[in-house]
C-alpha cells in the first residue's frame, strides 16, 4: 500500500485536531456538572498545597471580640472554644499544621457580604441560608443550631419547663427569623408575639420588662446571657421541627476553588466523630440545656 499524499495526511491531521478541540470544548453533561460544587471544578485538594490567599498558609477569619463558648479568653488562635477547635481540626484535615493557620479579624456582617474576601474561610456562627448563598459559598454544616428561650433570672418565665408553660407569656423575637416562627408555630402563645426590627431591640424589651422572654438561636442565647444581659438565663431549647436543621457553615468566597475541599474536610470530621467530640468538650452547656416539649 502506498502512503497517502502529504496534502491528504495534513488534512486528516487538521481534522483530528479540530475534532479534539470540539470535544474538549463540548458542554459538560448536565448530571456531571450538577455534581461539581460551584468554583471547585478540577480542584485536587492536595493536602497542604491548596490555592490559599497566602501560599503555605491557611487564613481563617472571625469577629472581634470572640466570645465563649465559641472561643476562650477572646483569643481565637489558642485552640480553645468550639469554633477555634473546629477551625484547627479543619486545617489539619486540609494538611495545615497549627503554625500554618493565620487568624484575621472580620466583622460578622462583612463575612457574608458581597465582594472578594481576604480570608480562606470564616468561622463565626454564620447560619447557612439561600439568601446568603447568593453572595458567598458555604461548606457543609459543622454545627446544628436550635432555638432557645431567654428570660430574666427569678421570673415566672425562667421557671418554665414545658412549651405549655410559655403559652401565657408575652414573648418577643426579631422579625423574619426562625426564632419568631417557633413562637408562632410551636408555642402558639395566647398573646400576640412582640416583633422587633433588630435583635438589640428585643433584648432591650426583655431588660425593660416589656416582654417576659425572647427567643433566639442557642448560640446567640449563649452570647446574650454571658456577655450582654448577665442577669438573664437560658430557660430551655426547642427540638428541631422536621426538615433540614439550621446549621452553621464555614464562609468562603463565592465560587471559591476551596469550597469543595473545605466541605470534604467538614464531612470527614463529622463522619469520624471529631465534630461530636469537640461539641461535647466545648458546648456541654448547649448539649445539656433542657429541651422544652
Amino acid at each position: 500500500m502506498h502512503p497517502a499524499p502529504r496534502a491528504l495526511r495534513g488534512a486528516v491531521a487538521v481534522a483530528i485536531a479540530l475534532l479534539a478541540t470540539a470535544v474538549a470544548c463540548a458542554p459538560q453533561p448536565e448530571e456531571k456538572a450538577a455534581a461539581t460544587p460551584s468554583g471547585s471544578a478540577g480542584t485536587a485538594c492536595a493536602k497542604g498545597e491548596l490555592d490559599t490567599k497566602t501560599a503555605g498558609k491557611l487564613t481563617v477569619a472571625t469577629d472581634e471580640p470572640a466570645y465563649a463558648p465559641w472561643f476562650k479568653d477572646d483569643e481565637p488562635a489558642n485552640g480553645k472554644g468550639f469554633e477555634s477547635a473546629v477551625a484547627y481540626a479543619v486545617a489539619r484535615q486540609l494538611g495545615y499544621d497549627r503554625d500554618a493557620v493565620v487568624w484575621q479579624s472580620v466583622p460578622f456582617n462583612k463575612a457574608f457580604a458581597p465582594g472578594e474576601k481576604t480570608f480562606d474561610f470564616d468561622i463565626n456562627q454564620v447560619s447557612i441560608s439561600a439568601e446568603r448563598k447568593k453572595a458567598v459559598d458555604f461548606s457543609s454544616g459543622y454545627y446544628d443550631v436550635r432555638q432557645a428561650v431567654i428570660a430574666l433570672k427569678g421570673t415566672k418565665a425562667a421557671k418554665a419547663t414545658r412549651i405549655a408553660d410559655l403559652a401565657g407569656l408575652k414573648l418577643g423575637a426579631q422579625v423574619g427569623t426562625t426564632s419568631l416562627d417557633y413562637i408562632t408555630d410551636v408555642v402558639r402563645p395566647k398573646q400576640e408575639a412582640a416583633v422587633y426590627a433588630k435583635n438589640d431591640q428585643a433584648k432591650s424589651a426583655l431588660q425593660n420588662g416589656q416582654v417576659d422572654a425572647i427567643v433566639a438561636d442557642l448560640p446567640t442565647a449563649f452570647y446574650i446571657t454571658a456577655a450582654e444581659i448577665t442577669d438573664a438565663e437560658i430557660v430551655g431549647q426547642f427540638e428541631n421541627q422536621g426538615g433540614t436543621p439550621e446549621q452553621f457553615g464555614l464562609v468562603l468566597d463565592k465560587g471559591s476553588a476551596l469550597t469543595r475541599c473545605v466541605t470534604r474536610a467538614v464531612d470527614a470530621l463529622r463522619k469520624d466523630g471529631t465534630l461530636a467530640g469537640i461539641e461535647t468538650q466545648w458546648l456541654s452547656d448547649a448539649v445539656d440545656a433542657p429541651v422544652l416539649k
